[in-house]
């Protein structure tokens, strides 16, 4: 990339559309103008980048735990950059969250500094990683929920969360696109890959239901133009892994109705076991610089 900081980066256009945008700047809005649009409820915004920025960054992590245990070394490096277009997301939607809110706080205080019960991510992003098929199956759910809010989101009424998305909506169209050849290779590959992939679906599930669950937040900001209302996806999300279902040979399970955990605050035990590998140097050595 050209760009001398990273607003010209997410505005220019580039053929080079898996760029990990966030993670080449000590300062991701360097060159930005932060100010939160006339109009707008800056604490909702806030809250609103938080929600997406914490479904990045601990998916991110989630995925950076296959480095050195993918089943083959291509698969690796794949994850791998997938966690890394997931680590920029959450690197500029922290940093618009810390401006939004206006309390000094900066990514790495978002990211390293707050306890479970404050992180913001749905469930389906933060279950533990279980065998191949699990972490394949999880991608494919989560990258084709996330797409369908992020190409909604580059109409956004705050250009700043606009700008994110449409760079977002090039790396996470390839991320679905990765998740649902493998469901399908996996799926409608050999009986022990589709038992396998069939238990994944069947055990995933039930988390889907969180995806749809419309919060307070994103309501008040989906009215404003903002963000996205995501009951509104669902009906997109469905048809898309009901295609990819079927030429995966996989039974989709019955629905699941939506309801709120991770927007609140409610977690499994799995995110604060995963916050204390992320976060633990940090919080070790508050004051460091590398």
């Amino acid at each position: 990339m050209s760009s001398d900081n990273p607003f010209e980066a997410l505005s220019e256009e580039s053929d080079d559309s898996r760029w990990a945008f966030g993670t080449g700047f000590d300062d991701p809005l360097a060159g930005i103008d932060p100010s939160v649009p006339d109009g707008v409820d800056r604490d909702a915004l806030a809250a609103y980048c938080l929600m997406l920025g914490d479904d990045a960054l601990v998916m991110s992590h989630r995925l950076q735990e296959w480095c050195t245990h993918a089943p083959e070394l291509e698969e690796e490096v794949a994850l791998a950059n997938i966690a890394l277009d997931l680590l920029g997301q959450a690197r500029l939607l922290l940093a618009r969250a810390g401006v939004a809110e206006d309390k000094g706080r900066g990514e790495d205080d978002l990211a390293y500094f707050r306890d479970a019960s404050e992180f913001r991510n749905v469930g389906l992003a933060e279950a533990e990683n279980g065998d191949f098929a699990y972490s394949t199956v999880r991608l494919l759910l989560f990258a084709t929920w996330r797409l369908a809010l992020l190409d909604r989101l580059t109409a956004s009424a705050d250009p700043v969360l606009a700008a994110i998305a449409a760079k977002s909506v090039k790396e996470v169209a390839y991320h679905r696109d990765h998740a649902a050849l493998w469901t399908v290779r996996l799926g409608d590959g050999t009986d022990l890959s589709h038992e396998r992939a069939q238990a994944a679906l069947d055990g995933l599930w039930p988390l889907t239901g969180e995806l749809f669950a419309t919060h307070e937040t994103e309501r008040l900001l989906s009215d404003a133009g903002v963000g996205v209302d995501p009951a509104d996806v669902r009906d997109e999300c469905d048809a898309v892994i009901g295609e990819v279902l079927a030429r995966a040979t996989l039974r989709r399970p019955e629905p699941v109705p939506p309801h709120l955990a991770g927007r609140d605050g409610a977690h499994s035990p799995a995110l604060a076991a995963l916050l204390v590998e992320m976060q633990g140097l940090a919080r070790e050595h508050p004051e460091a610089e590398w």
